[in-house]
Parts: C-alpha cells; sequence; structure tokens
C-alpha cells in the first residue's frame, strides 16, 4: 500500500484540481455565473476545466462573447463550433450594435478593446449575471502584481486594483450586493507556459492561427500586424508574406503576431519556454497605448 507521504500530483494536476474547485464554488454560492468566452487560448482552457468540474452534467452557466467586430475569422468559427460541440448558451454582447445604438462612440485610433468594457457591462446588467468567470492570468500583467482568485467590483465599476491586497490566492467570500457582481479568475495561478502544457495534454484544439502559417503582415513599431479589413498599410509600408502565429488571440485592428515556425503544441511549447517577453508585451499593440492598459480596463469593471 502506498503511503501518504509518497503520493504526489503533478503541477499541471494540481493547477487543474484549484481552478475547479474554484468553479466548484462560484456554481455552489452564486446564482447566475457567466464564462467570458473569446475563442482564445484561455477561455478553452477555462471551457476543458469547466466540463470536468461538472461531468457527467452539462456545464451548468452560459458562455459570453464580447464581441468588437474586428475578430479574426479562424477565431470566431472555432467559437461557434465549440459553442455548437458542448451545446451551450452563447451570448454575444456586440460592440458593433452599442456603436449604432450610441451606448459608446469610437475612438479615433480605431481600436475597440476600451469601449468593451460598458458593453460588458450592459450585458451583465441585462442577464443579471453575479459572477463572471475571466482567463486573467498571473503573467499576464507583466508579473506587477498578482491577482486574487476572486476579485471584486464595486457597483459598475468602482473597484481600484492598486487597491487590493496582494498575496490572497486563497480567499473565497461570495458575499455582494444586488447589482454587484464577482470576477472569477480559475487561471490566476497559472502561467502562460503552464495553459500550454495544459492543451498539449488534454489534447485540446485550438484556433489554427495559434500555430504558424504564412500570413501577409506589415512591421510597425516592431510589431508584425497582418493585414485585413481592420488594419491597413500606411503610405511606405510594403506588406510581406513570412511565417508567423498569433501568441494570444484579440482584436484584428491590434493584435501581432510573432514570427514563428512553431506549427505543432510541442513546438509550441519550446518555444513559449525560451521566450523573455510577456505575450501581451509581444503582441498586443493595444498595450503600447499606456502601461497600465490593464489595470485600466479593470477600473473601469471590464475585469
Amino acid at each position: 500500500m502506498t503511503s501518504p507521504a509518497a503520493y504526489q500530483v503533478s503541477h499541471l494536476d494540481a493547477l487543474e484540481a484549484e481552478s475547479i474547485f474554484v468553479m466548484r464554488e462560484v456554481v455552489a454560492e452564486m446564482e447566475r455565473p457567466v464564462l467570458l468566452f473569446s475563442g482564445g487560448k484561455d477561455s478553452i482552457v477555462m471551457l476543458r476545466l469547466a466540463q470536468k468540474a461538472f461531468a457527467p452534467a452539462n456545464i451548468p452557466f452560459p458562455v459570453m462573447h464580447v464581441d468588437t467586430g474586428h475578430n479574426f475569422p479562424e477565431v470566431l468559427e472555432y467559437r461557434d463550433q465549440r459553442v455548437a460541440e458542448l451545446g451551450l448558451q452563447l451570448i454575444v454582447a456586440s460592440v458593433p450594435e452599442a456603436l449604432a445604438k450610441g451606448l459608446v462612440r469610437e475612438s479615433a485610433d480605431g481600436m475597440r478593446n476600451r469601449i468593451q468594457t460598458p458593453v460588458l457591462l450592459d450585458a451583465v446588467e441585462k442577464h443579471r449575471f453575479d459572477a463572471l468567470f475571466g482567463g486573467a492570468r498571473r503573467d499576464e500583467e507583466k508579473a506587477r502584481a498578482k491577482e486574487r482568485v476572486f476579485s471584486f467590483r464595486d457597483e459598475f465599476g468602482q473597484w481600484d486594483p492598486k487597491n487590493q491586497r496582494p498575496e490572497l490566492w486563497a480567499l473565497y467570500n461570495g458575499r455582494h450586493h444586488p447589482g454587484e457582481s464577482i470576477r472569477v479568475f480559475p487561471l490566476s495561478n497559472w502561467t502562460e507556459l503552464d495553459v500550454w502544457h495544459y492543451i498539449a495534454r488534454e489534447r485540446i484544439p485550438l484556433p489554427s492561427i495559434y500555430y504558424a502559417h504564412e500570413r501577409e503582415v506589415i512591421e510597425r513599431d516592431g510589431m508584425l500586424y497582418a493585414v485585413n479589413e481592420f488594419f491597413r498599410a500606411r503610405s511606405g509600408e510594403q506588406p510581406v508574406k513570412v511565417q508567423v502565429r498569433y501568441r494570444t488571440v484579440g482584436d484584428a485592428s491590434c493584435t501581432a503576431a510573432v514570427s514563428s515556425e512553431a506549427d505543432t503544441v510541442e513546438k509550441v511549447i519550446e518555444e513559449v519556454a525560451a521566450t523573455r517577453i510577456t505575450e501581451r508585451g509581444a503582441t498586443r499593440g493595444d498595450d503600447r497605448v499606456s502601461e497600465a492598459a490593464m489595470e485600466d480596463r479593470k477600473r473601469e469593471g471590464y475585469f
């Protein structure tokens, strides 16, 4: 008989167990949770965790995509396919519809990440969601600060991340007032490399743009942006075809690719293990606007 001292849990098993525990606690304590699902790898991993957390039953909450209208078509195709496979309810909070109604106004640079926030909050109020599963991870903010697993927001966006006490990784408190919602980060302890190891272990399919492929791009500000209907060449810029892949999938108007030959999950893991630049730092043009871009969006209520 194996003694308790000899029993060991792998790093991925420990992360998985923690995330599943968080999801079960939220469903037990909250009335109307929802999972933010963009078709990106973090939200895809959260879906797999939700499958495991509630099997053999179906996932007991809907998924919501805050759609800016600037998505990569490969990601939208994957989103719809995955939702259909799992029989999930998909709620689309549409930024283009909000623009048409005058709820938000597009900025001069055409980037829509900042105006996702009022669209999200409007959907939260409309559907009366009281807990939102998000994919924020430990390395997402360039290691400036750690996240609590449960992050609270005062009514409609008054929570300030700089007032958040650090290191409370296992604080679970579901108390909230009517009109408030809780942000839940099941992947808080995960890194980008952890996510890729989990994708490999679970054999989780991803949108094709996560793997190396040939694409017409423009180099701008040290980043490789794909030429598409949302991103056009400026005078003097010459598009070239190169092998690239995407480390993260945001808007096609502000998300850059990285030069890569990694066309399998194993090669991606090798590449990520060797890099010293965070995925957002390497690929998100919208973060160039401010070093505190992510914290600003949190303060406004997005996360």
